[in-house]
């Protein structure tokens, strides 16, 4: 197959100095040109140079290449089945080096005040765990409890007839009126709906203070226009976005007494998002575009993410194990990787796959406590480098383990003469799979899965009876933060895709509240970070994970949004069932059996 340096050398235009073996590295053609391989062709020569002449190690070596074996990195190539990772050596050396981890650094999270006492100021109980963030203003909002679909399916069918019957039309006419009323009718109804419906229940009294007493408005027309009303949520972003707005204090507690201040209806660019940004992708979903959104989200700059996410460098709910003590997000994120290798009863010597591995933490965890074999599947470039960091310099050996850069759709077997996987883990990548892929992708892990073996789904997802704040959080998710990431449905869609693809569940826990912890304490990291991401980032970059982060520690404690865990075997004859029952581990089993210190 040609490669990307013969067929378009011009375009990668590599420095003369460099050596012939970095110069005929291969990518496949197919794969090679658009204005976004441009880069990454860039950042491939970028990276290799870096790797070659800026490791203090290897620079007696650089002059001398024949000493140096690389392996590129920076290319995730499809057809790549066992792609392996970032990494120099100089023959005869003894150790390999790595390069992810420079120029990161994590903060410890910022301590916050004990919790308020449990009260009902306000009309409802409120709670007092340190474990979470406490709501100080758990109120309800407008909900699907006031939608009616068969108000709007008569507004379809009488308004075109209304309008036939005045022209005096038939059939055809009507059919054609519909077809242009429907989308019309739909955006009024959803925009007076979510404008005039009432609260689902008034058992929380609202504070009732002015705006001014929460936000600033750096616009005086905006000031005046807002003066003695509630500024929509989906306008009131994007006005912070664009530094027009700001909090008048910390942006998750004005954020808590936000139904005080903010309004929960559909504006136009909702609906302009929604129609041409969110549908075609749900629609689509093909390679390049899951690509090119994945890249784009996770490859921003692993500090960027270590901002917020801690030592541990995991993107997933972790869980707490006592509510009575504030657990640190390590500690969260420990409990976390015992329970999920518990549930899946991992033992020694087995192949795991991990699809979505992110920056490897699960396993490398499983490598080094459980002495598995691991494989994970990430689209990342920076997640691969770092995750096979993680390996070495836990010195587990890549014939062991190994991070892929590769698409879920080309996960090898776990060797190569074919043997499956005896466990999968999907740790809420299957969101970024999208609705009309997501069966096929669970037929592929139930492929890929042996006969005898386990596959844990973590996975988020709204809840059913939505309520119009969590429809507006959830296109502003896949707008800003996860686009693409259209498969975070209600339960019941999950389990049916499960059980259609052939899968028995084993047993299904709630985490929300899990979550919320674990994002309420990614959100102090990132305000203990705000001059250095904003000096690198910029405010808006900012802003949109404060937001981001904030919203998420209320939406996940108040069931808008949730995530679960669940573990699922092949339902066939063959399975012997009553061999898991003394395994069947929930979620505080593993952590009170003791979470083993393993990192470093």
């Amino acid at each position: 197959m040609p490669t990307l340096v013969s067929g378009l050398s011009e375009m990668c235009s590599f420095p003369k100095n460099l050596p012939l073996f970095l110069k005929s590295a291969s990518i496949p053609l197919q794969h090679a040109w658009s204005p976004r391989v441009h880069n990454v062709c860039l950042l491939q020569r970028q990276e290799w140079v870096k790797m070659i002449f800026s490791r203090r190690e290897n620079e007696k070596n650089v002059n001398n290449f024949s000493n140096i074996r690389l392996q590129p990195f920076a290319s995730c190539q499809p057809q790549a089945r066992f792609w392996h990772p970032s990494r120099t050596q100089a023959i005869g050396s003894s150790k390999m080096t790595s390069y992810p981890f420079e120029g990161v650094k994590f903060v410890d999270t910022p301590v916050v005040p004990k919790p308020e006492p449990s009260n009902t100021k306000y009309g409802v109980r409120t709670s007092d765990s340190p474990a979470i963030k406490n709501a100080p203003l758990p109120a309800e909002g407008p909900s699907s409890k006031h939608f009616s679909n068969w108000t709007v399916l008569a507004l379809i069918i009488v308004i075109p007839s209304y309008v036939t019957r005045k022209l005096g039309g038939g059939i055809k006419t009507f059919a054609f009126f519909c077809l242009l009323f429907v989308l019309p009718i739909l955006m009024a109804y959803w925009t007076l709906a979510s404008t005039f419906s009432p609260r689902f229940n008034e058992k929380c009294k609202l504070p009732g203070k002015p705006i001014e007493d929460y936000l600033t408005f750096h616009d005086e027309k905006l000031a005046k226009k807002y003066h003695g009303r509630k500024i929509p949520m989906e306008t009131f972003h994007e006005l912070y976005f664009a530094n027009k707005v700001s909090f008048n204090g910390d942006a998750l507690e004005i954020l808590e007494y936000r139904h005080d201040w903010a309004q929960f209806s559909f504006t136009l660019s909702l609906f302009r998002f929604f129609l041409l940004g969110m549908i075609p992708e749900v629609i689509m979903h093909t390679r390049s575009q899951d690509e090119e959104q994945v890249r784009d989200h996770y490859d921003r700059g692993d500090d960027f993410y270590a901002s917020f996410l801690g030592s541990r460098m995991v993107y997933t709910s972790g869980v707490i194990s006592d509510i009575e003590s504030e657990e640190s997000l390590e500690q969260l994120q420990d409990n976390k990787l015992k329970i999920v290798c518990d549930k899946i009863d991992l033992q020694p010597g087995e192949y795991l796959l991990d699809l979505g591995c992110g920056w490897g933490t699960l396993a490398t965890y499983a490598s080094k406590v459980f002495n598995a074999k691991v494989t994970g599947i990430t689209l990342g470039r920076n997640q691969t480098k770092w995750g096979n960091g993680k390996l070495e310099i836990q010195n587990i050996p890549q014939t062991q383990s190994r991070i892929l850069c590769s698409d879920y759709r080309d996960t090898p077997l776990a060797t190569p003469e074919g043997k499956k996987y005896d466990k999968i883990t999907c740790l809420e990548m299957a969101e970024h799979v999208g609705i009309r892929k997501f069966g096929s992708f669970l037929v592929q892990v139930y492929n890929m899965l042996e006969d005898d073996g386990l596959f844990f789904l973590q996975i988020a997802g709204l809840r059913k009876s939505w309520q119009y704040e969590d429809l507006i959080w959830g296109l502003f998710m896949n707008k800003y933060i996860f686009p693409g990431a259209d498969a975070s449905t209600p339960l019941d869609f999950v389990t049916a895709k499960l059980e259609g693809s052939g899968f028995e569940v084993v047993s299904i826990d709630n985490i929300g509240v899990h979550y919320s912890a674990t994002l309420w304490r990614w959100y102090r990291n990132w305000m203990g970070n705000k001059d250095t991401v904003i000096n690198k980032y910029g405010v808006k970059w900012f802003r949109i994970w404060e937001y981001f982060l904030a919203t998420s520690t209320i939406i996940s404690r108040q069931g808008s949004a949730t995530c679960y865990q669940i573990v699922l075997r092949k339902n066939i004859n063959a399975y012997h069932r009553i061999e898991y029952v003394p395994k069947q581990k929930g979620l505080l089993t593993p952590v009170k059996e003791g979470v083993q210190n393993w990192f470093k």
